[in-house]
């Protein structure tokens, strides 16, 4: 049986799993960089194992009714019209976007790891969090490629340095 507030975290990370992938296909569609095309796929499958744990638990999902942009959370509603505003401008804000999405899914996994004690929500959230520090290399990557950079808005400057500064993770 699972607490009410490990209910709500997975409902919360569904909807932030979801916001990333929608994000990335508008800055795809916008900007035609692939990069957006092949981690909004890796997202949906991101949204996909959570939804395995909402069906398991019998935990209704809020992405129930999954249209592009529309969020039951109102803070990740706002969010989304924020940053689909900002990576409207230009290819290096929208690898900005990018980033930041990364930067603050990885905050938001951790604090919600900390909040969990079932082994199979462990088990998806540090898989989604290696997703997501593999994200958070490419659009680096890419960004320091066009001569930019990035400084983490929510994770540590350490985190993110040890991120950048190690290869990419399999499994």
């Amino acid at each position: 049986m699972l607490s009410t507030v490990e209910k709500s975290s997975l409902q919360f990370m569904r909807e932030e799993e979801k916001l990333a992938r929608d994000v990335y296909r508008y800055l795809y569609e916008l900007h035609g960089n692939l990069i957006f095309s092949n981690i909004a796929t890796s997202e949906q499958s991101h949204m996909d194992a959570i939804k395995q744990l909402l069906v398991k638990y019998n935990i209704t999902d809020p992405v129930a009714t999954d249209v592009p942009g529309i969020f039951v959370n109102q803070d990740l509603q706002a969010l989304y019209n924020k940053l689909i505003l900002d990576g409207s401008k230009s290819v290096v804000a929208a690898l900005t976007v990018g980033a930041t999405i990364e930067d603050l899914d990885l905050y938001d996994l951790e604090n919600e790891l900390d909040k969990v004690a079932s082994a199979d929500i462990i088990l998806v959230y540090n898989s989604l969090i290696k997703g997501s520090r593999n994200h958070l290399r490419s659009f680096y990557g890419q960004l320091v490629t066009l001569g930019e950079t990035y400084t983490p808005q929510y994770i540590t400057q350490e985190y993110f340095d040890f991120i950048i500064n190690s290869p990419m993770e399999r499994g």
